[in-house]
């Protein structure tokens, strides 16, 4: 498994977003300067971020993006779903998807919901806080 660009630069800017925790907004311009990620990418994925409840964005006079929450209470997980949506291994798990021809006689199609849960689960056992960390 390997995550889209997508989900690894909403990681990084996270990431950078949560080095700020705590002091001054920062802006999307900020952010990809501080990556070096594209600003059109950073303005699209704060879109995103904002949009999942892991980032707000204030207007005005000392507007600017703060973490929703704190930087221990986000965490991998939630920051892939943001971008990627649900975590899934499959498609067949989706509800309304039958686009596989052995579905009906697949006898790993059970199983594939406690794969996917593990995998969430373990996304899930790396805050940002660690991220931020790591990353600095």
């Amino acid at each position: 498994m390997r995550l889209s660009s997508m989900a690894d630069y909403a990681v990084v800017t996270m990431a950078a977003a949560a080095r700020h925790c705590g002091g001054a907004r920062v802006n999307a311009a900020q952010l990809a300067e501080e990556t070096g990620l594209p600003a059109p990418t950073v303005q699209k994925l704060v879109s995103r971020l904002t949009a999942a409840g892991l980032l707000r964005s204030s207007r005005g006079i000392g507007g600017g993006l703060k973490l929703a929450r704190p930087a221990a209470a986000i965490n991998l997980a939630d920051i892939v779903e943001a971008v990627e949506g649900p975590i899934a291994l499959t498609a067949c798990v989706d509800q309304g998807k039958h686009d596989c021809g052995l579905e009906q006689a697949c006898s790993v199609k059970p199983h594939w919901p406690v794969v996917n849960a593990a995998m969430r689960g373990a996304l899930a056992g790396v805050s940002l806080t660690q991220l931020a960390e790591i990353a600095a």
